[in-house]
C-alpha cells in the first residue's frame, strides 16, 4: 500500500491562522510561522498554506509571512490563495513553496493549469476544489466557498487533471469544520475519475475518521485537517501510531 500522508492546513487571514465551520464564522487560532514550525517538528508529512481571503479581496497573497513559513519548515509546502496568473505561480515558488494550489484562478481561466504545468511541471500544480451539494449535484464554489459557479464538480476536477494538474485537494464545504467525518461519497466520486493523488479535506474530528477515510476510499493519498490539529484534539504522532496499528501505511 502507498504510504498515506497527514497534512495540516493553515487557513490564513490578515496574517493569522483562522478556522471556521462550513467556511463561515472564522475565529483566530495562532501565528502561521509558529504553527508551521510545530507541525514540521511533530511528524506532519506536508503543510498546506491558504491565504483564504486573497481571491475574494482581489489582492496578492501574503508573501512575507509565506517566506518566513517556508524558511522555518523542512517538509513540502503547498500554497494557495489569489493565484490567478503564471506570475503568481512564480512569486509563490520563489517564496519557497514546493507546490501551488489554484482554485478561483483556474475557474476564471481554465488555461492557467495547462500553462503552469508546462512551465513548472505537473507535480507543481494542485487543483483545489471547494465543493458543495446543490440540488443533489456536486457543485464547484469559488472565492473561498462564497460563490456558486454553477459547474458540476466531478467533470470540472477531471478536466483540470487532464489539463495538467498533478494533485487534487478536495474540500467538502458540507463537512468542513463539522468534525463528523470526511465526505466519503464525494471522495469516491473524484478518485473514480482521476489517477493523480487526491487529498481529502473537510470533516476530520477524530482519529477514527482518518482510519475510515483510508479504509473506505483506499485511493485517497492523504488526509488534511485544520482545527483538530490546531487545538490539540488530535496529535499527529498519536494519529500515525493508531493508523499504523490499523494496518494503514504511514511515515512514523
Amino acid at each position: 500500500m502507498i504510504t498515506k500522508r497527514i497534512i495540516p492546513c493553515l487557513d490564513v487571514k490578515n496574517g493569522r491562522v483562522v478556522k471556521g465551520v462550513n467556511f463561515e464564522g472564522l475565529s483566530d487560532v495562532s501565528s502561521p510561522v509558529s504553527l508551521a514550525k510545530y507541525y514540521s517538528e511533530c511528524g506532519a508529512d506536508e503543510l498546506v498554506f491558504y491565504d483564504i481571503t486573497a481571491s475574494s479581496e482581489g489582492r496578492a497573497l501574503f508573501t512575507d509571512i509565506l517566506t518566513e513559513v517556508a524558511r522555518t519548515i523542512f517538509i513540502p509546502l503547498t500554497v494557495g490563495g489569489g493565484i490567478n496568473t503564471l506570475d503568481d505561480f512564480d512569486r509563490v515558488l520563489k517564496c519557497g513553496a514546493d507546490k501551488v494550489s489554484v482554485n478561483s484562478g483556474a475557474i476564471r481561466n481554465p488555461d492557467l493549469i495547462g500553462e503552469a504545468a508546462k512551465r513548472y511541471g505537473d507535480q507543481c500544480v494542485v487543483i483545489s476544489a471547494d465543493v458543495k451539494r446543490v440540488n443533489g449535484e456536486f457543485r464547484v464554489f469559488a472565492k473561498g466557498g462564497r460563490v456558486d459557479t454553477g459547474m458540476e464538480a466531478i467533470s470540472w476536477i477531471k478536466r483540470c487533471v487532464d489539463n495538467g494538474a498533478g494533485e487534487v485537494v478536495l474540500n467538502s464545504i458540507d463537512t468542513d469544520g463539522v468534525k463528523g467525518g470526511f465526505d466519503i461519497e464525494m471522495l469516491r466520486a473524484v478518485t473514480n475519475v482521476v489517477s493523480v493523488p487526491v487529498i481529502a479535506s473537510g470533516g476530520a474530528g477524530a482519529v477514527s475518521h482518518f482510519v475510515d477515510l483510508f479504509r473506505q476510499v483506499p485511493d485517497v493519498s492523504a488526509g488534511l485537517a485544520a482545527s483538530v490539529f490546531h487545538f490539540g484534539e488530535i496529535k499527529i504522532p498519536d494519529l500515525k501510531q493508531e493508523l499504523s496499528e490499523a494496518g494503514i501505511t504511514v511515515r512514523i
